[in-house]
């Protein structure tokens, strides 16, 4: 083999030793621009579920705070409802309470009902001695029925007349004032309570209306407002 023939060789060497080189680069850039293109892709799929999720989650936030809002809101205005239905009730026994205080205008009409307050009272208190109060503007009144009251009692009860003390020294609260309306004060009625104070029948207008007032609120309300569904 001359000079030319090994000349040639060497060169074929060459030049397939650049191919394989030069085929190899390309296989290294591809596969690099391939793994950067996965990493760039894992990277914008792995910020966009991260997105997705600040999203998702503020959101969520949003929706919390809105039902919340929306809860106080709703709430608010049930109070300012039931206030407004409290106002309307407690004005209409405000309006009775004013009424009772003309019962003791009719004097004979309120002689026949303190005498049925006190007959009552001896009925639940089944006492053979009681002590009687009343407004001091009452006691004439309660005076001239007294007897009549005990009597009437005795043959509702078969019992013997009892003993019905009224207290001269302490009365019940006078009717309400213009001058001082925050003060105590008693429409009408009495108070009997045994001897030993430890039974006491509360018989007064206002106790008897409040008594009536809570057992026929329901209905009141019914009356009012119509059916309140919760």
């Amino acid at each position: 083999m001359n000079d030319a023939d090994v000349s040639r060789q060497i060169q074929q060497m060459v030049r397939f030793i650049l191919q394989e080189a030069e085929e190899k680069a390309n296989e290294i850039s591809v596969s690099a621009e391939e793994e950067f293109n996965i990493e760039k892709l894992q990277l914008v799929e792995a910020e966009k579920k991260k997105i997705r999720q600040e999203y998702e989650r503020k959101a969520k936030q949003v929706e919390i705070r809105r039902k919340i809002e929306y809860s106080m809101q709703l709430n608010a205005s049930r109070i300012k409802v039931l206030q407004a239905q409290d106002d309307l009730v407690n004005s209409m026994k405000e309006a009775a309470g004013k009424e009772l205080l003309r019962v003791s205008d009719d004097t004979n009409g309120y002689k026949m009902l303190l005498k049925g307050l006190i007959v009552q009272s001896l009925l639940r208190l089944k006492e053979p001695a009681v002590l009687l109060r009343c407004r001091e503007i009452d006691l004439g009144p309660v005076e001239s029925v007294l007897g009549e009251a005990k009597q009437e009692y005795a043959d509702k009860a078969k019992v013997h007349v009892p003993k019905v003390t009224i207290d001269n020294l302490v009365y019940l609260p006078p009717p309400p004032s213009s001058v001082d309306s925050h003060s105590l004060f008693c429409s009408g009625g009495v108070v009997l309570a045994s001897q030993d104070g430890k039974i006491v029948c509360e018989n007064t207008l206002d106790a008897r209306l409040d008594v009536v007032f809570r057992q026929k609120l329901p209905e009141i309300r019914k009356l009012l407002f119509g059916q309140i569904v919760a």
